[in-house]
C-alpha cells in the first residue's frame, strides 16, 4: 500500500475518510484502492464513538469498494450492518 506523508493526509479533503471523530481526528482514509482495501481489514479494530458512526463509516467504505471495483465477500464484517 502507498503510505501517506503527513503533508499529503493533511491536503485530503475530510470526504476522503471513512470515520471522522467527534474531536476531527479522521481515521480510515479511502480515496484510493490501496487505502479502500485497507480500510476494510481495519475496520473491525476501529474504535467508533457510537454505532451510528460505525455505520456511517461501513456505508462510506462499501461506497469506495464500488467506485474502486473492489469484491467483497458477504461474509466479510464489512459486509455486516452495525448493530
Amino acid at each position: 500500500m502507498a503510505t501517506l506523508s503527513e503533508k499529503e493526509r493533511d491536503d485530503l479533503p475530510d470526504s476522503a475518510f471513512a470515520y471522522i471523530d467527534k474531536d476531527g481526528g479522521r481515521h480510515l482514509p479511502i480515496h484510493d484502492e490501496d487505502h479502500a482495501r485497507n480500510a476494510i481489514a481495519r475496520y473491525p479494530r476501529t474504535n467508533f464513538g457510537s454505532k451510528a458512526a460505525q455505520e456511517r463509516a461501513r456505508k462510506r467504505i462499501l461506497e469506495a469498494t464500488e467506485k474502486f471495483g473492489i469484491d467483497v465477500s458477504e461474509d466479510a464484517e464489512i459486509s455486516q450492518k452495525a448493530d
